[in-house]
């Protein structure tokens, strides 16, 4: 049966859009079911034990939450916990409570590449080898660091046929060649030889380490919410995919390098174009942030489902706020983008926070930090003292390092008043976001998940994949010369209790 959307006009002029399933599939070729069932590179659903090839990906501050990763489980795909940004304590609760709610379904935990904070990075990334965490996505690498190759190559042995085995995975995070360079290829011999050194691996693990990839998978992230360098999926992607090949080539692996696809993918459409690019698996993200199960609070979401595709702006990130870094994020009910603008100005322009003078400073005491910078730096040395003290002892010798810690607060401060829904600080809300979510917003447009509570993390990802592969399907008749009509191939979203109906049918 195909599903089948249809349009009614109501009594007041309005449109409502609905699937139909009453009409006979007459054309011959594979199922929508059995496309959506080879979606994405077999070996990947294998060997992370999914039934789709479809990935959450972290985002940060757990707003790519436990509940959003036991769903992805449940459902047969995959999620990231998004640790980056939560203190010791939180990331390690989680993932107490992941290994306890679904052992045995596939998950994994984000580790974030922490330039300013390495102390951070390293005891986190101690922590899942500890807890016996199998995969992590590798995220804002700008290079490989001791942790990531640590967690990756932490009990690598050989199987009794001799083959090497890495208990380990990594799915690493990138929009640029040479940081996919770095993954595909093994780990540095610099960081095996200090591994040695430490006890963390014997000689003859590290030998076996010089001879797998970083990273199996990479994600190609193209122009996407948060940390981005806005590059157009269709010039990553094929880019990836040609280095995926010369590395392969070139290092001989015997299990195949494989690339997914982020950034943009909210549609059906934007799906199968990546499936039909060679996308090994597809990554989603501001769609999930909507989502019931997301880490954000219910205002956010309901700020995300009234977002279109223009409403989003660039803005200085808090983690790499000193290197100039930006990210992306929700422009329309919030001042953020241009508060976080004004902070990154008045860092350039001036040596300290003395030095900047009263008509700036005004604004920035009264909107942004609602006290004197004296008090704003007071709580962040606060902070930093419990955190790393060494941040502080640094601020007090450099007085453009206390600025940037002072306005790194605030870029911190907005993203947890948005998760937590704070009433008094709506303007200042840091909402990470892309065109994408506006994409979205205009397919669901009419139906049963244009409303942000029916917005289930599971019901949405099945959809999209569902209407990819009806997508696909239909693409693939046509080029058979099988004239099809548009709404035979276009799929609105359909209900739970139906598409579960349609899931469950035998293929």
């Amino acid at each position: 049966m195909l599903e089948l959307e249809t349009e009614t006009t109501t009594a007041t002029g309005s449109t409502n859009r609905r699937s139909r399933t009453d009409l006979p599939s007459r054309e011959p070729g594979p199922s929508i079911l059995q496309v959506m069932a080879s979606l994405g590179d077999a070996s990947f659903r294998r060997d992370h034990g999914l039934r789709y090839a479809y990935v959450a990906g972290a985002m940060a501050n757990g707003i790519a939450s436990v509940e959003l990763v036991e769903a992805m489980a449940r459902g047969g795909m995959l999620g990231f916990f998004g640790a980056a940004g939560l203190g010791h304590e939180r990331v390690e609760a989680a993932l107490h409570r992941l290994q306890k709610e679904i052992p045995g379904l596939p998950f994994g935990v984000n580790l974030i590449h922490s330039p300013n904070e390495s102390e951070l990075e390293d005891v986190v990334a101690k922590l899942f080898i500890q807890r016996g965490l199998r995969l992590i996505e590798a995220s804002a690498y700008l290079r490989l660091t001791l942790p990531v190759v640590r967690f990756r190559v932490a009990g690598i042995h050989r199987d009794a046929a001799g083959q090497i085995v890495t208990p380990n995975r990594v799915i690493a995070k990138v929009s640029r060649v040479e940081v996919a360079t770095h993954f595909f290829s093994p780990p540095p011999a610099e960081f095996l030889n200090e591994l040695v050194r430490t006890g963390d691996l014997t000689a003859e693990q590290a030998a076996l380490a010089a001879q797998i990839p970083m990273a199996q998978d990479v994600t190609a992230e193209a122009d996407s919410a948060g940390h981005t360098d806005n590059r157009p999926l269709v010039t990553l992607l094929p880019t990836l995919l040609a280095l995926r090949d010369r590395m392969q080539a070139k290092f001989g692996y015997r299990q195949p390098l494989r690339v997914g696809a982020a950034g943009g993918l909210a549609t059906p459409a934007g799906l199968a174009a990546a499936f039909a690019m060679g996308a090994a698996y597809v990554v989603t993200g501001s769609v999930n942030q909507a989502c019931l199960e997301s880490g954000s609070s219910e205002v956010v979401r309901k700020m995300l489902a009234q977002a279109e595709q223009a409403d989003t702006a660039m803005a200085p990130a808090a983690d790499m706020f000193e290197m100039g870094v930006k990210l992306q994020v929700l422009k329309r009910g919030t001042m953020f983008p241009m508060r976080a603008a004004k902070l990154w100005e008045l860092f350039r322009a001036y040596p300290s926070l003395e030095a900047i003078p009263e008509a700036d400073r005004g604004p920035l005491e009264k909107q942004f930090f609602r006290a004197t910078l004296a008090e704003a730096w007071a709580s962040t040395r606060d902070f930093w003292l419990k955190r790393d003290a060494k941040q502080v002892e640094r601020a007090e010798r450099e007085p453009k390092h206390k600025m940037a810690l002072v306005f790194r607060s605030y870029l911190g401060l907005s993203s947890r008043w948005a998760n937590a829904g704070e009433p008094s600080r709506v303007l200042d809300y840091q909402v990470w976001c892309g065109p994408a979510m506006g994409a979205f917003n205009e397919w669901t447009r009419g139906t049963f998940l244009e409303k942000p509570e029916n917005r289930r993390a599971e019901i949405v990802a099945l959809n999209l994949l569902y209407s990819a592969a009806a997508h696909l399907r239909g693409v693939a008749l046509r080029l058979q010369g099988i004239p099809l009509l548009s709404e035979e191939t276009v799929c609105a979203p359909i209900e739970p209790a139906r598409l579960h109906e349609l899931l469950n049918a035998k293929l």
